[in-house]
């Protein structure tokens, strides 16, 4: 039979094994929070990367929209709102100077009715094939008016098409820079369009992904209101809060050369799946048909 010593002994094992293993559970849980704090900052951080030139824009680099690495469905883009017959629109300059010497637009009031003013017609010769682009005013008037007079002024001549992206989700050719940096401009900016006039401030489903289908046309930017020069061209659908001005389509006809120049590949330049398309696209020039 044990001693009253021999059993104080036994319990007092007993108690630090109760403690060591405490202590033990402790740490792990610790470790644990870190590990998960430590993957959540990567999960931000790579998110950041994907849509790195897209928010860089002109001048400016932040990465606070997250779009790339999801596969879950979403919404379409929503459907446009009537303009009004004439809009007037305002071309301020941005704190970047102009990378390229170009004016303003010198029309501020842009009409939205009429055969003539619904849709715009473009012909693109670039190192790697012809492009027909379909600019549609009627949805994105300013945003057209600016693109125009920057056609009419040579500024997209002769300049490279400086992204390619394939990321789950994010699947475009990235152009309007003639500096090929991912910064320049034209040296002003103007405000969002369709679909980003579709939601009103602050209105949590802006931040929402939608679809930005095939052949879409849209505007790069660095943040509200800041749109310039840079736009890009979707060659897979793609998943994108709605922030980005889609003013028009690819025409279908064109789109065996931009699916050409998506096959070429990127170099991984900016990360996997993201980076200056393997051969360079070049505009050589645009003109109105």
């Amino acid at each position: 039979m044990p001693s009253n010593e021999q059993r104080r002994a036994t319990a007092k094992r007993k108690l630090e094994r109760q403690l060591a293993n405490r202590a033990q559970r402790a740490r792990r849980r610790k470790q644990l929070t870190v590990a998960g704090s430590i993957l959540g900052v990567i999960v931000v951080a790579a998110a950041g990367v994907g849509i790195y030139y897209l928010t860089r824009g002109e001048g400016k680099d932040t990465r606070s929209d997250t779009v790339a690495g999801s596969s879950a469905p979403v919404a379409p883009a929503p459907s446009a709102r009537a303009k009004p017959a004439m809009v007037t629109c305002s071309y301020a300059d941005s704190a970047k100077p102009a990378d390229k010497q170009v004016s303003k637009p010198t029309r501020t009031e842009v009409p939205t009715t009429g055969d003539k003013a619904q849709t715009v017609s473009l012909s693109v010769d670039t190192s790697q094939g012809s492009l027909g682009l379909t600019l549609n005013n009627a949805e994105s008037p300013c945003t057209v008016n600016s693109f125009v007079s920057l056609v009419s002024q040579g500024y997209f001549d002769n300049s490279p098409c400086h992204r390619m992206t394939a990321i789950d989700g994010l699947k475009v050719l990235q152009c309007g820079d003639p500096t090929g940096s991912g910064t320049g401009g034209p040296g002003y900016q103007f405000a969002d369009e369709y679909p980003a006039d579709q939601y009103a401030p602050g209105d949590p489903a802006a931040q929402e992904k939608i679809s930005y289908k095939r052949g879409t046309i849209a505007m790069a930017n660095a943040g509200p209101g800041t749109n310039g020069s840079q736009f890009f061209l979707v060659y897979q659908d793609s998943q994108l809060p709605p922030l980005y001005t889609i003013f028009g389509k690819v025409d279908d006809s064109s789109m065996a050369t931009l699916d050409k120049i998506a096959k070429i590949g990127e170099d991984n330049s900016n990360g996997p799946g993201d980076g200056k398309p393997k051969q360079p696209v070049t505009i050589q020039s645009v003109r109105v048909d």
